[in-house]
């Protein structure tokens, strides 16, 4: 095997390390080749729709291998799915999802180029909106471009044949997300896309539609979903069940604490991207029935904060969750907040959802009912429960969320 053949292969492993599938291997590595020879480097496409402001550690699994690209010398192209985002992909879901307005995605989509600058060095990357070439087409170009694709292609997407078996309702613009994530590699040129196994339908009509346009088809790489801290459903900001890579550190790691023993083991899998070798032998003690669980979750915490926060916030974040989780204490800083009440008073649910402890006043009530909330020190199972004026109330939630609350 020549030199050019082994780094072609070589590669190619690196591609395809982690991956659960790879499509157009074989078309790849000619193109691999023609790169290597002199030719243009790879343009490789990773898309993500603006849905919440937030990136988590789920995301994290698709744009350490757009890194990987990147360090082997190719075009890493990050896509902001800005006006798919309005569309809604309706992966894995069970009914038509609800499309964001143009305010709110313009809102999310200004976080993601500065979280996604904590893993890729974007001043050598292209960072692009799909709105860019969808919002300059004509009617009669998308009628067109529907027209490369039939109904029962649509219909041979698993969760579209369920609901269309189940006799659920399918909205027309739901066929029209795969198609328009398709026509986003056209119009990137894109050489390889990468993505979830939720996305493999979309990826794959990416292929479809670049054939269409004559464009020599994509090779698809797809990875596997990260299971939320529920350790039930994949981690995603709708569920609640996610470490928000730019969350507060204490918080991060906290929530990587909450995991199950099972769940650390996976998450270390897919979460340590060849960077702990140090920890192997801890890792393979455990998921042999031995070890220390308890230490082995500290390490990948104290690592998964050290990787976004650094490692001051990260030995900070771990005194605390050992002094305020593990002893029952209450952290030295606390918020004060000081918020309107109404008639001489302000309701519990209201309190807990605008001090940033909860995300909304359903979230807070259900996490009344569960018995997480104390208000000095005691808990309260109320959720009509009020705060007269005046303070300030030591509110806590759970073990971790605590805030000072003045009632004017």
């Amino acid at each position: 095997m020549s030199g050019s053949e082994k780094e072609i292969e070589r590669q190619l492993e690196i591609m395809a390390e982690g991956a659960v599938e790879f499509h157009g291997v074989d078309d790849l590595r000619a193109r691999l080749a023609e790169s290597l020879s002199g030719g243009p480097p790879l343009r490789v496409k990773l898309g993500m729709d603006p849905s919440s402001p937030d990136l988590h550690l789920g995301h994290t699994l698709v744009l350490r291998k757009l890194e990987a690209f990147q360090d082997l010398g190719h075009v890493p192209i990050f896509l902001i799915g800005d006006f798919t985002a309005r569309i809604g992909d309706p992966s894995g879901k069970k009914k038509t999802r609800p499309a964001l307005d143009a305010e709110e995605v313009k809102k999310n989509a200004e976080t993601y180029v500065s979280q996604v600058g904590l893993i890729l060095d974007t001043e050598r990357a292209e960072v692009r909106f799909n709105s860019e070439w969808m919002e300059a087409m004509v009617a009669s170009d998308l009628v067109r471009l529907c027209s490369q694709v039939t109904v029962a292609r649509m219909l041979e997407r698993d969760d579209f044949a369920r609901r269309y078996a189940e006799e659920t309702p399918i909205s027309l613009h739901e066929f029209l997300y795969p198609i328009v994530q398709g026509y986003d590699s056209v119009a990137l040129e894109a050489d390889v896309e990468l993505g979830g196994t939720d996305q493999t339908f979309n990826l794959l009509m990416g292929r479809e539609i670049q054939r269409h346009h004559g464009r020599h088809p994509q090779a698809v790489i797809t990875h596997p979903l990260l299971v939320g801290t529920d350790g039930a459903d994949k981690m995603s900001k709708s569920l609640g069940n996610l470490v928000g890579i730019t969350d507060p550190p204490e918080e991060a790691y906290g929530r990587t604490m909450s995991i199950s023993d099972g769940l650390m083991l996976e998450w270390f899998d897919l979460l340590s991207f060849g960077q702990w070798d140090d920890l192997a032998g801890a890792r393979r003690a455990v998921g042999e029935g031995g070890g220390d669980p308890l230490a082995l979750k500290h390490e990948m915490a104290w690592r998964i904060v050290e990787r976004f926060h650094g490692a001051d916030a990260a030995e900070g974040a771990r005194a605390h969750f050992r002094s305020v989780v593990q002893q029952g204490g209450i952290p030295e800083e606390i918020d004060e907040v000081e918020l309107a009440g109404e008639d001489g008073s302000l309701g519990l649910l209201a309190a807990i959802s605008t001090a940033g402890l909860a995300g909304s006043n359903s979230e807070a009530r259900r996490l009344v009912s569960q018995g997480a909330v104390r208000v000095d020190g005691s808990r309260v199972d109320d959720p009509r429960h009020r705060l007269a004026v005046g303070g300030p109330y030591l509110l806590q939630v759970g073990k971790r969320r605590f805030a000072r609350i003045r009632v004017r």
